[in-house]
């Protein structure tokens, strides 16, 4: 039994009866016990799954109606609530929080008969690129455990890379899909923003965060995408669209396509030779395709990074208010302590990445900088979807390098804060603008992945599938050597 078949394989062999769902999920479970000491992708596991598992291969033995997934085993990063699961965010703060309810994306996918086998590991508060800001410690890369994974759904990207799980559930505030999805060589989507229901995800930035799949495959990533997309009642950011098939017509091809290559993207001082290789190969795979490349730009680049950390923090210093230690948090007895001193006391269980993006969003917004700080960079923000709008008049597609460079090792890059920060030169426009976007594996170089981003316009994700699709053919990876 091959647990590294895609998502559709294993549907297709669940239906020919070449293995039971228990069968897969025991040897599942027995994957996640030899290798998740090394690799450290889970913060959980479910207690339940086999018992789960077994439900469904009574119904379907009974030819009763199943749902799509077929008992398919999904992790879900630990910033999502499951009913009746600790969902801790990777924070200390939360390290005893249990979910009332499940989210909407992940309740689509039970409905649909997926088995949520664990919850991954994740920068505390999905605030961080590497995994290292996880308060239950690092996950590792599988191509190499001296090398962080990339964030914050590190553990989600690891999960799937080492086959612990089929596919899983990822959280994109400015990249931490695609971040790691290109550090781990698995396709990450950030869909839409309001294509998928946010309701149930532990909020850091509410107005550019979506939740999206992390998968093996562009097909796979279009199969989950059928499931948790749509409207919801509990989420009033997302948009009633007509139901697509983002599996039709994955394979039309890219011929007479246009993809403007970003020049601020794509040759910038912080991309690394090997990165811009691959880049320069995928251009040139694109066009033997029957695509169009041009050389492109979008001016408001260079500042999208400070614009994003800036309403991030913003948003994140509001939203993690409520974690006083009164209405959320741990055993710590209140005597002794005037509100304010309890409150600040309690708060030295948050890390310090999270403690720092706090403390700047109480500050760029506050009377006397708010003018200087967060307008300014709402009108960045404002200023790239301008561009990036006009762009999309003239290209289907725009593409990039995912990530300026490799995965690096634990501890390289996280004592200079802002070099930290510009791994993300890549990834926050299309979170900043609300555009669709993708990574694909393409290359690997001294063992270490590469990924492509391609950006679509808002909702025309079965176009981004498509070319997606077409660059993932013509590539042979090496399988993960964990």
């Amino acid at each position: 039994m091959d647990l590294r078949l895609s998502a559709l394989n294993y549907v297709t062999s669940i239906k020919n009866g070449d293995f039971t769902v228990e069968e897969f999920i025991e040897k599942t479970l027995e994957r996640i016990k030899d290798v998740d000491e090394k690799v450290h992708a889970f913060l959980q596991v479910s207690d339940t799954a086999l018992e789960n598992a077994n439900k469904i291969d009574r119904r379907i033995k009974s030819n009763d109606k199943i749902g799509k997934f077929y008992g398919m085993p999904i992790s879900v990063k630990d910033n999502m609530c499951v009913e009746g699961t600790i969902t801790t965010c990777a924070s200390k703060v939360l390290e005893n929080f249990i979910a009332p309810y499940t989210g909407t994306a992940v309740s689509r996918l039970e409905f649909d008969d997926a088995i949520i086998i664990g919850k991954t590991n994740l920068d505390e508060f999905a605030m961080g690129l590497s995994t290292e800001f996880s308060a239950y410690g690092p996950s590792r890369n599988p191509w190499n455990t001296d090398f962080v994974p990339g964030g914050s759904s590190g553990g989600s990207a690891v999960s799937v890379s080492a086959n612990e799980c089929i596919a899983s559930l990822g959280s994109d505030t400015g990249g931490s899909i695609r971040n790691p999805a290109s550090f781990c060589s698995v396709v990450g989507l950030k869909p839409t923003y309001g294509l998928v229901s946010r309701y149930g995800l532990i909020s850091y930035a509410n107005s550019i965060e979506q939740i999206g799949p992390m998968t093996r495959t562009v097909e796979d990533s279009a199969f989950l995408l059928n499931s948790i997309s749509g409207v919801d009642s509990n989420d009033n950011t997302t948009v009633e669209k007509s139901h697509h098939d983002y599996l039709q017509n994955i394979d039309a091809g890219i011929s007479g396509k246009t993809i403007g290559i970003v020049s601020e993207m794509t040759n910038s001082d912080g991309v690394s030779t090997e990165v811009m290789n691959a880049t320069n190969n995928s251009i040139k795979t694109f066009e033997k395709l029957g695509a169009n490349c041009e050389e492109m730009s979008l001016g408001s680049v260079p500042y999208a990074v400070a614009a994003y950390y800036t309403i991030t923090s913003t948003e994140a210093g509001s939203n993690l208010a409520r974690y006083d230690n009164i209405r959320y948090g741990y055993d710590f007895d209140s005597e002794g302590f005037e509100f304010n001193s309890y409150i600040s006391k309690a708060r030295k269980k948050l890390g310090p990445e999270v403690t720092r993006r706090m403390i700047l969003g109480g500050f760029v917004p506050s009377a006397g900088y708010a003018g200087k700080y967060f307008l300014k960079a709402l009108k960045v923000k404002s200023k790239l979807t301008a561009e990036i709008n006009n762009a999309f008049k003239k290209f289907d597609f725009l593409i990039s390098p995912t990530v300026p460079i490799q995965p690096f090792k634990f501890g390289e890059k996280i004592e200079d804060p802002v070099s930290f920060m510009l791994i993300d030169f890549n990834t926050v426009t299309a979170n900043l603008t609300g555009k669709p976007a993708i990574s694909v594996p393409y290359e690997n170089s001294n063992g270490l992945p590469i990924g492509i981003q391609i950006m679509a316009n808002s909702f025309e994700e079965n176009k981004l599938f498509q070319a997606a699709y077409a660059l993932e053919k013509t590539v042979d990876l090496p399988e993960v050597p964990l």
